[in-house]
């Protein structure tokens, strides 16, 4: 690390000491970034890695809402819009109890290169609030969306910040978040993406984050001389990513033997039957275990972690931050694991990250692998400034020309920068090398 980024880490960990996923997360990016420091010393005069990891602004507020029984409940929510140098602010909602500030500016110091990777005009956002669907009634989700869109509502606009969907934020919140939008404001505009497809949204969004991961998957391995055909694949999750991660690796000539969600994980030998966890997760909603109950000779095991023992040839962590430490890592090289994918935002702990580093496992981090969703997000507000709307076909070539565009970003920079094959620091590099031109561009702001 240059001695620039080590004072602005250690600055960072002195300052937000209670924030451990937004010091992990500047921690992997700072680490990367000493050859592009060395070559540019104009950015140390300039400051800009003391402002690059520094939010332009955190929004903080109370999210009262009432329940079905009448009683008065309160959540906070939480908008960080991080980086606007390249375009407006944009970046999902997260409804999870787990949700805090250090989660949050963590995924919004990560979006910042994701969508800078994607190669669009948007800048980095994140925000949501430690509010729980799971167990509420429709009316009892609504309610809350409404209260908390009544705050978020003059913070963000279609030229300002576009929010998203991310954990726990599907069609259903969306919905019911723009039309107390809409309600608010008067205007119908493009100010959330992940909209139903009569009223705005695009083809392909619930698909993408899954499908890109797979297209920047292929693009990495056919790369070093390999493909996905015949191998055993693991995917954590039973999210909209995990769900179509499955679909697009079974079409490449992958067999998903697993899958999960936080309670434990199914295991398939014959491979996952993509229906039924539609059926099961799309629509009953329901918990994963089902699976083993309806398909003969699968096996469902409690506790999430598990799944990594399986082994396999392909993982696609798809579920959540820090899902694979680094004893889960190490099982997974045993087993003979030959490349990773990050669905998630940020699955992979540091130590684990270096372990399949070492190892020479191909890994595919997040801020390029899962930049799918937020490339179709982006071109849902391009239809939306147009009026028109793609078919599912334009959308899907779109996507996969961003997400193989994104590859060659972070392979070149990686050879450029680094070493060839380090995708962490390539991706790192290309995305910040952007965001960079653009802060010095417009000055000490």
């Amino acid at each position: 690390m240059s001695d620039y980024a080590q004072k602005v880490l250690e600055g960072l960990k002195q300052r937000n000491a209670d924030q451990p996923e937004f010091i992990q997360a500047a921690t992997e990016i700072l680490t990367t970034l000493k050859p592009v420091i060395d070559r540019h010393p104009e950015y140390e005069d300039a400051g800009l890695l003391d402002r690059y990891v520094e939010p332009e602004r955190v929004v903080l507020f109370r999210v009262p809402w009432i329940d079905d029984q009448g009683k008065v409940r309160v959540n906070r929510g939480y908008r960080v819009q991080f980086n606007s140098a390249i375009g407006p602010y944009k970046g999902g909602l997260r409804l999870h109890p787990s949700v805090n500030l250090s989660i949050i500016k963590f995924l919004g110091l990560e979006q910042v290169l994701k969508n800078s990777l994607t190669g669009l005009p948007i800048g980095g956002g994140k925000g949501g609030s430690d509010f729980d669907p799971k167990g509420k009634s429709n009316n009892e989700i609504m309610r809350f969306c409404q209260s908390f869109m009544t705050e978020l509502f003059r913070h963000i606009g279609q030229d300002t910040d576009v929010p998203a969907g991310d954990i726990g934020v599907g069609g259903r919140e969306i919905g019911y978040l723009y039309g107390q939008y809409k309600r608010i404001t008067g205007l119908y505009e493009g100010v959330l993406t992940g909209k139903g497809l009569t009223w705005g949204g695009s083809l392909a969004r619930k698909e993408a984050t899954g499908f890109g991961l797979c297209y920047l998957v292929e693009a990495m391995l056919r790369a070093n001389g390999q493909s996905p055909e015949g191998k055993t694949v693991v995917v954590s999750g039973s999210g909209n990513v995990a769900i179509y991660a499955n679909q697009k690796i079974t079409e490449m000539g992958g067999k998903v033997v697993a899958m999960s969600d936080s309670n434990g994980y199914v295991y398939d030998k014959d491979g996952i039957k993509l229906d039924v966890i539609k059926q099961i997760k799309e629509v009953e909603r329901k918990r994963i275990r089902e699976y083993a109950e309806r398909v003969p000779g699968a096996v469902y095991t409690e506790g999430c972690s598990g799944i990594w023992t399986i082994p396999c040839d392909i993982a696609l962590p798809c579920a959540t931050q820090n899902e694979i430490n680094e004893a889960s890592a190490k099982t997974l090289i045993k087993n003979g694991v030959k490349a990773v994918g990050e669905g998630a935002n940020m699955p992979s702990t540091l130590e684990a990250t270096a372990a399949f580093q070492q190892a020479g496992v191909l890994f595919a981090p997040a801020k390029a692998a899962n930049a799918g969703g937020v490339a179709v997000s982006a071109l849902e507000m391009s239809q939306n400034s147009q009026r028109l709307s793609w078919t599912f076909d334009e959308v899907d070539q779109r996507l996969k020309g961003i997400m193989l565009g994104i590859f060659s970003k972070i392979d070149e920079a990686a050879s450029e920068y680094a070493t060839p094959g380090d995708y962490v620091s390539g991706a790192n590099i290309a995305g910040f090398l952007k965001v960079a031109d653009a802060m010095m561009a417009q000055g000490a702001v």
